[in-house]
């Protein structure tokens, strides 16, 4: 009998033991896993929500400038130039929240693996305390006392005691060990039911932030068109437009030959060097700006144009050319950028310069965002902003203009 408990007793530790092995290389497989990403995850997410929390706050700020007597009293550009202000902040904290949306999406991934994980480490100490269980049920109940009592002498009972002392100590660890692993699965759901439910706030937020900015769009738009009623402020406009932009013809013209100089000059110094420089040129050949257009979607013409209501001429420069807001914007040819800025007039706009013996440059106005800086060497097709309303306009489109020699040309004449 003594034999027969001993050789049971000696089965259950084997299979414990085994089972014991077999759950530890699991656990540090799993373990090994997900979380460091997650942690990384939640890093980035808690960076975009601070940039949401400082933009939030700086869209108060120009709110509260809208709303006071101060802003009556601003010149129609100014006005125009602090709504666009607000449109741009409000689209740049819908990029944030959908950045944030994207990063939940890795988020709950990780923590869905996480559950499963913490689920198969649970199940695993289950099935350790369930081995026992069973092994002690099919080989008759194993008392702690009966194999104390079943001691043959003193020393036998000693050892005896020692083994009942380690049998104990395994069964205890099994069960807390059974209860740990519960508790980190309900952790684990709970920590991906969390992160669900603020996933599902962020994308109640980016709804809100999409229709207040069409609410803005459109306010912005209205200043506009109420200012053309009216004919002595649409003719003070038309003259601070005519102004505005021909100081940046001639910004544009003064920036190109100083770029020209550098680039010589660059080259100069890598061939004094030994090296062979690559003069930052164009092709020659322009590419639509925007996507999926072409002759038929200018909506506006190269040449003078005439105000419906008043009957006065004035000249449009360049093109326009109808697209979606936030469509990208490409460089219609390679080269280097001169300006990339705000102004009232034209809004956010960016010009590059193509090189070659005809001082090639390209203008591409009220975008909503840009992404080249000046100085930046960019390719042709290369996106560099995207379509907007920004400046003087009343819907979204691309302004396209070419300047050639210094002269701004009909850009018709240079695209396909």
């Amino acid at each position: 009998m003594v034999m027969k408990n001993k050789r049971v007793v000696a089965r259950v530790i084997a299979i414990l033991l085994a089972l014991l092995m077999a759950a530890t290389i699991l656990f540090g497989v799993l373990g090994s896993l997900a979380p460091a990403g997650a942690a990384v995850t939640r890093a980035q997410i808690d960076r975009l929500r601070a940039e949401q929390r400082e933009i939030q706050q700086r869209r108060q700020e120009t709110q509260a400038r809208i709303n006071s007597i101060e802003f009556d009293r601003m010149t129609a550009f100014a006005q125009k130039e602090v709504l666009d202000n607000r449109i741009s902040l409000t689209e740049a904290e819908i990029e944030l929240i959908r950045d944030t949306i994207a990063q939940y999406g890795y988020l709950i991934a990780a923590q869905e693996l996480e559950v499963i994980e913490a689920q198969n480490r649970e199940n695993a100490r289950l099935q350790l305390f369930r081995e026992r269980v069973r092994s002690m049920e099919e080989n008759g109940v194993i008392t702690y006392l009966d194999i104390l009592f079943s001691a043959t002498s003193f020393s036998d009972f000693l050892a005896r005691l020692d083994f009942v002392g380690d049998l104990m100590r395994a069964d205890e660890s099994a069960y807390h060990n059974l209860i740990a692993a519960r508790l980190e699965t309900e952790a684990a759901k709970e920590a991906l039911e969390e992160t669900k439910a603020e996933l599902e706030a962020e994308e109640i937020l980016l709804q809100e932030r999409y229709a207040e900015l069409e609410i803005q769009r459109e306010e912005a738009v209205q200043l506009i068109l109420q200012i053309e009623q009216d004919r002595e402020a649409a003719m003070e406009l038309y003259r601070q437009i005519r102004e505005q932009q021909e100081q940046s013809q001639r910004d544009i013209n003064r920036l190109e030959e100083e770029w020209r100089r550098q680039e010589a000059a660059r080259i100069a110094r890598e061939a004094s060097a030994g090296r062979t420089a690559v003069a930052v040129r164009g092709t020659g050949e322009l590419v639509w700006p925007v996507a999926g257009t072409n002759r038929s979607n200018v909506t506006s013409p190269f040449g003078v144009r005439r105000h419906p209501v008043f009957g006065t001429n004035r000249m449009h420069n360049g093109i326009d050319i109808g697209a979606p807001h936030g469509r990208n914007v490409f460089a219609a040819d390679s080269g280097s950028v001169i300006i990339s800025r705000h102004n009232a007039s034209f809004g956010n706009y960016i010009v590059i310069a193509h090189g070659g013996d005809n001082r090639m440059t390209t203008l591409y106005a009220h975008l909503s965002t840009r992404s080249v800086s000046v100085g930046d060497t960019v390719s042709r097709g290369q996106v560099i902003g995207r379509v907007g309303s920004t400046g003087i306009s009343t819907g979204p489109h691309l302004h396209f203009e070419v300047t050639v020699n210094g002269v701004r040309v009909n850009p018709l004449a240079h695209l396909p």
